[in-house]
């Protein structure tokens, strides 16, 4: 008890309540502080556990809109000879591709067909606030491989239209869409039917033996592209294989992420997490989608296809704990590499020559599987595609039954170890082999 001693002054008061001079002047008198103190305390303790939740929760609801609305990066003139001068030197040729959306929005892209085509496709998407462009590295060495690609601007990015980016739920049904479009533009090489976006189209196109003796679809995206691309899978059998590099296992996840100011989640899910709720709240209510069926992790859990998970060790951005989340919900085959000493979607700039093999070993693998492709053939014929949650007949496909096994041998920054504490991991499933 903190005490002061004061002479002279008044005294204690008497018993009948009168205040009296101290018998002894020199006696001190006793004031205690506990009180004040600890109720000054617990104010202090209150303001400083109530305010950055208060302060998240408003920067949250501030950021909302921004979140839907990325920067665009447009699509200049340098950048288009850029992209020319890489279609030159792997001696590909481009047409511009441009496709109406589901809802009328147009998607704006490019179709470059190599010049030694193998008769297969991947579909490449770019990352957020970017465009075409930024996955131009990866397409090059596709092209020289043999495969064509299709590079579209998302909706809401670069020169495509749309008002909103829904990070998969809208998107995959344009990635339906160019499918279709894909698959009207080449028919006359690839099989006299003509597609259409429904599923018993789909099974005619995907019986047909010219079509899938000399074609297959894949798709390859990284950052928002990779979670599109395995979104757009789930949605659509005729993708047979996904590359996903930096994905984020749902858009929930990922908020964590940036509400944890990329270096701590955990404050992302305890401290700050008003800013997550109220910033997908808000956006729920202004483009109108249900926040949490935008998830890969749902996605690859719904029908079983090959994945390769790419995660760079030093991503801030979107760290490998999606990847890993993802890796564990998958059914088909899977594999999971870490890039070591990357950062976020820089693995091709980190490893180029060991991401050159990996990726098109795995497409190789993919094309290769006829017993997989088989199986989801045979689902297609009596299931519509998988659809998410809020759409009417959601039926996921099935296909072989998953056995886990490690991959043996191959580059650097691999470990056959679980996937919470190793480097690369692979699952051959229902025939589909080794993946290294």
């Amino acid at each position: 008890m903190n005490t002061y001693g004061k002479t002279g002054g008044w005294g204690l008061p008497s018993a009948d309540g009168d205040f009296n001079h101290s018998s002894n002047a020199s006696d001190p008198i006793l004031v205690s502080y506990k009180g004040p103190m600890r109720r000054r305390l617990i104010r202090i303790a209150l303001i400083l556990l109530l305010f950055p939740p208060l302060l998240a929760a408003v920067a949250g609801w501030v950021a909302a809109p921004a979140f839907l609305h990325p920067i665009r990066r447009e699509l200049t003139p340098d950048l288009i000879r850029e992209a020319d001068a890489s279609f030159t030197a792997a001696g590909a040729t481009r047409e511009d591709f441009d496709v109406k959306a589901p809802d009328g929005a147009l998607l704006r892209g490019w179709k470059v067909r190599a010049k030694n085509p193998n008769g297969n496709w991947v579909l490449v998407f770019h990352g957020v606030a970017d465009n075409r462009v930024g996955v131009i590295g990866q397409s090059e060495f596709l092209l020289r491989a043999g495969y064509s690609i299709v590079m579209m601007d998302a909706r809401a990015h670069g020169a495509s239209g749309g008002p909103i980016a829904t990070y998969g739920w809208l998107e995959r049904n344009d990635t339906r869409a160019i499918i279709d479009a894909l698959l009207s533009s080449e028919h006359t090489r690839l099989s006299p039917l003509a597609p259409s976006s429904s599923s018993a189209s789909f099974t005619s196109l995907t019986s047909s033996t010219s079509l899938t003796s000399s074609f297959h679809l894949f798709a390859l995206g990284e950052s928002m592209g990779a979670g599109i691309a395995l979104q757009s899978a789930a949605a659509d059998p005729r993708i047979e294989a996904v590359v996903a590099e930096a994905p984020f296992a749902s858009v929930r996840e990922a908020t964590y992420d940036y509400a944890g100011l990329r270096q701590y989640p955990w404050l992302g899910k305890t401290l700050f997490a008003p800013g997550t709720w109220t910033l997908l709240y808000r956006d729920e209510k202004l483009a109108g989608f249900p926040v949490a069926e935008i998830s890969p992790v749902k996605a690859v859990a719904s029908r079983a296809f090959p994945v390769l998970l790419i995660c760079d060790e030093k991503d801030v951005a979107l760290p490998c704990r999606h990847s890993e989340m993802i890796y564990a919900a998958a059914r088909g085959p899977k594999q999971l590499w870490v890039v070591p000493g990357a950062f976020h979607t820089a693995a091709y700039g980190f490893e180029p020559q060991e991401f050159r093999r990996r990726v098109l070993s795995f497409f190789a693998a993919a094309a290769a599987n006829p017993a997989a492709r088989k199986g989801e053939r045979q689902g297609a014929q009596h299931a519509a595609p998988y659809k998410q949650k809020g759409e009417e007949g959601a039926i996921p496909t099935r296909s072989g039954q998953v056995v886990f096994m490690p991959v043996q041998g191959g580059g650097r920054g691999e470990r056959n170890s679980p996937p919470l504490g190793g480097h690369e991991l692979s699952c051959p499933c229902a025939g589909f082999g080794r993946l290294s």
